[in-house]
């Protein structure tokens, strides 16, 4: 699957990249998908919360070496 944007939080802990995937997010069209690179494992329970909270489908995670990719897909 392929994304629209990038937001790079490597290195940044809980809850910064939330905190940015939720900035670029209300700059993307809906049905857009933004790839959050993230290090820090509570994202994997932080991002899909923050979705289902906000209305947007967390598609996917996908470890690439110490990073891992975080597919989120802009709601309406």
């Amino acid at each position: 699957m392929d994304w629209d944007e990038v937001a790079d939080c490597e290195g940044l802990l809980c809850p910064l990249p939330v905190l940015r995937a939720r900035k670029r997010l209300m700059t993307m069209a809906a049905g857009q998908v933004l790839c959050v690179r993230a290090t820090d494992a509570m994202a994997r329970i932080d991002l899909p919360h923050f979705c289902a909270g906000a209305g947007h489908d967390y598609l996917e995670a996908r470890d690439a070496g110490p990073v891992t990719l975080h597919l989120i897909r802009r709601g309406a």
